[in-house]
């Protein structure tokens, strides 16, 4: 497995995905303020100033200990920073890790990215990395982002029942998914590849 002690960038013609830096708090303000819906189903997001600050020390923290790998998403087209996601829960032994932590402007929620995104992460993931398995969370009242999941080609696994909060701190159900080596080589990839091309 890769070790993440240097910076990775992947990328291709519509997104660039590079490491998190404590001086993208001020493009990342605008969602922080404007946009708090984005994090109403977890628990500890980035709504507010404030809050925005704590989750970008954590996510460099993490990092530094070697357990997370933050990216801030950036459209190529107009050159902006759109979102953010991570690698989590990184285990070389096991050579498994997950996805998630993962967000969007409104603008670009539904669109392309979102495939793209995922596309960029699994191959690394899965070819660069050398990984066995990525998995994914999600709220259980989150459809949307478990549709999305599956769309994706993730298989869900399971529920782990009352494992984490929402943003108001209630106790929540998380839906368990994956997707493992075997899966993304034998169709997978390919199925995602073409959704994605539907974009162009």
């Amino acid at each position: 497995m890769i070790d993440f002690e240097n910076d990775y960038i992947v990328e291709n013609e519509k997104l660039l995905l590079r490491p998190l830096l404590s001086t993208d708090f001020d493009e990342l303000l605008e969602f922080a303020m404007n946009e708090p819906d984005i994090w109403k189903y977890n628990a500890f997001g980035a709504d507010g100033a404030e809050n925005l600050k704590k989750y970008i020390d954590n996510a460099l923290l993490q990092r530094e200990k070697g357990t997370e790998y933050p990216f801030i998403v950036i459209e190529k087209s107009e050159n902006k920073i759109i979102g953010s996601t991570r690698f989590y829960a990184i285990s070389t032994i096991n050579k498994t890790l997950e996805l998630g932590y993962t967000w969007y402007g409104k603008k670009y929620q539904g669109t392309f990215v979102n495939k793209n995104c995922k596309f960029l992460l699994l191959e690394w993931a899965f070819e660069k990395m050398g990984c066995e398995r990525v998995g994914f969370k999600a709220n259980a009242q989150n459809e949307r982002s478990i549709n999305a999941m599956k769309s994706i080609g993730c298989v869900m696994e399971g529920t782990l029942r009352n494992f984490a909060f929402d943003s108001n701190l209630n106790r929540i159900d998380v839906v368990v998914l994956s997707i493992v080596k075997e899966e993304w080589k034998n169709g997978v990839k390919q199925n995602l590849q073409q959704k994605i091309n539907h974009y162009h």
